[in-house]
């Protein structure tokens, strides 16, 4: 981890922190940031995957706790979370969107005995039919156990999330591991609430092969692919985009 600036007065309001991976993210970050501050989070902490002195300004500004790592989203996630002390830890990705009461969600879960959760996934923008159907097959796949990924906003007990070993130290598909470990503990809870995810990749790509992209990337690491191999993968449809790397 190489150290950035610290927020000397962290806000702890709250029992929830909020950990955001970044790398090139200050547009969505301007935006994310202020909507979390009114909720009252414990911490706020920024974990940037390159030294970037414009959103380590906007941290210091915005009174949140600016840390760089390596471009590696699983150990972004992880050092994030080394970081924070407050009992909940809540990942976030940073072009999300999250509703008005989405941390008192997370409290009263947490009272109610869950170690552990996700949000309702959604798309932002207007609804269309292709959205909905989308939404309702990854409610499904939660609903019959399986993963839910880091774009649903996951959180656990901070406890919880050391006793069943964080994020895996990788690119992609960091959160497979963890999300299945959580879950194996039987108090993982699937919220309400939504977290509503940037549409730009799939607009950019197309619906359909979008989709199509991220089940089959899915299905190879299920087979055994090195993540590194399918995060390269990854990042030349995301470079064909003109997007930056994540």
């Amino acid at each position: 981890i190489i150290p950035g600036d610290a927020a000397p007065d962290r806000i702890r309001r709250g029992h929830v922190a909020v950990v955001i991976p970044v790398l090139a993210d200050l547009p969505a970050l301007t935006r994310l940031v202020p909507a979390l501050q009114v909720q009252a989070p414990a911490e706020l902490v920024v974990v940037s995957g390159r030294t970037d002195p414009e959103t380590a300004a906007f941290c210091r500004e915005h009174r949140c706790t600016y840390l760089e790592t390596a471009a590696n989203r699983g150990a972004q996630l992880d050092a994030g979370a080394q970081a924070v002390t407050a009992p909940t830890i809540w990942f976030l990705h940073a072009d999300v969107e999250v509703a008005p009461d989405a941390l008192a969600a997370i409290e009263a879960a947490t009272a109610a005995g869950a170690e552990s959760g996700c949000f309702r996934f959604a798309f932002q923008g207007p609804p269309t039919w292709y959205k909905r159907l989308l939404e309702a097959l990854v409610a499904l796949r939660i609903r019959l156990g399986g993963i839910a990924y880091g774009d649903q906003g996951l959180f656990a007990r901070r406890d919880t999330y050391f006793a069943c070993g964080g994020f895996a130290l990788q690119p992609l598909f960091e959160e497979v591991r963890l999300v299945k470990r959580l879950r194996s503990r039987g108090s993982f809870r699937a919220l309400e609430q939504p977290v509503r995810v940037s549409t730009r990749r799939w607009e950019r790509d197309g619906w359909c092969h979008r989709t199509l992209h991220n089940r089959w990337l899915a299905l190879r690491f299920a087979l055994g692919s090195p993540p590194q191999a399918l995060a390269a993968s990854y990042r030349r449809l995301v470079r064909s985009g003109q997007e930056p790397e994540r």
